[in-house]
C-alpha cells in the first residue's frame, strides 16, 4: 500500500520538476538507477535517503505525504505570493478561485 503511494508521488513530483529518474538518482547522490527503483516498487529509502528526497522536491515530508495536494511547490509558490497582498485583494483572489471551481464543474 505504501509502496505503491510512494512509487507513484515520487513519479508524480519528479514529473513535475520535468527531470528523469537518473537525473535525480544522481542529484541525490546515488547511483543513476536508484529513483528508477523505487518507482518500480524494487527498493524502498531509508528515512535519511527520504529527507533528501523532500529537500530535493523543495517539500515538507508533511507535503510528500498530502493526498490531497498534486502540486505541493506550486502550492507553496502561491501562499508565498499570497501573504504579500492585502485583505482587500486576498478576496479578489479568492472570488476568482471560487469562479474557478465552478467552471471546472
Amino acid at each position: 500500500m505504501y509502496e505503491d503511494f510512494f512509487a507513484e508521488r515520487i513519479t508524480s513530483l519528479r514529473n513535475q520538476k520535468n527531470v528523469s529518474a537518473r537525473e535525480m538518482s544522481l542529484a541525490l547522490g546515488q547511483n543513476g538507477s536508484y529513483i528508477n527503483r523505487i518507482e518500480n516498487k524494487l527498493a524502498f529509502p531509508s528515512m535519511q535517503a527520504f529527507f533528501y528526497i523532500c529537500e530535493y522536491f523543495q517539500i515538507s515530508p508533511q507535503d510528500f505525504f498530502d493526498e490531497n495536494n498534486s502540486s505541493p511547490v506550486k502550492l507553496d509558490q502561491i501562499i508565498e505570493e499570497l501573504n504579500k497582498l492585502d485583505s482587500i485583494q486576498l478576496d479578489t483572489v479568492m472570488a476568482v478561485a471560487k469562479g474557478l471551481q465552478h467552471k471546472a464543474k
